[in-house]
């Protein structure tokens, strides 16, 4: 996905699966996340080491996730974006996979594509909603 439109529609998605949403203030993968709930969304953050992220019991995969999970955030390694990948696939629900910057694992993203997945690499989900919602 490069088009502003197209990132325009993922960012609609107002519940967001965060696979390594950190508790550390000060990692993106804190604030990011916290940057998004206070913009309305509904983070459900899927750490297997915190009991609760931003003030949300934390879950420890996203197969452990019972509620629709229309788009999941990728904050973990690009190895082991494959595995998630595969997860979202199985889950049925997620429509888009968006790894954050840094973050890249192209088979992956096409195995995520060819489910028929909108796959958003190597950009972050705050910046790009700054630039188009803020």
């Amino acid at each position: 996905v490069e088009t502003d439109a197209a990132l325009r529609e993922i960012l609609g998605h107002k519940r967001v699966g965060v696979v390594g949403c950190s508790t550390t203030p000060g990692k993106a993968a804190h604030d990011v996340p916290a940057y998004l709930q206070r913009h309305g969304y509904e983070i459900v953050p899927i750490n297997p080491t915190a009991q609760d992220v931003l003030g949300r019991d934390a879950a420890d995969s996203l197969t452990a996730v019972d509620a629709e999970l229309p788009l999941v955030c990728i904050f973990r390694p690009s190895d082991e974006v494959a595995g998630i990948v595969d997860e979202a696939i199985d889950r049925g629900d997620v429509r888009v996979v968006w790894t954050q910057l840094g973050i890249r694992d192209p088979e992956a993203a096409k195995r995520a594509e060819d489910a028929g997945l909108s796959v958003v690499q190597d950009r972050c989900m705050k910046v790009e909603h700054g630039r188009l919602c803020g």
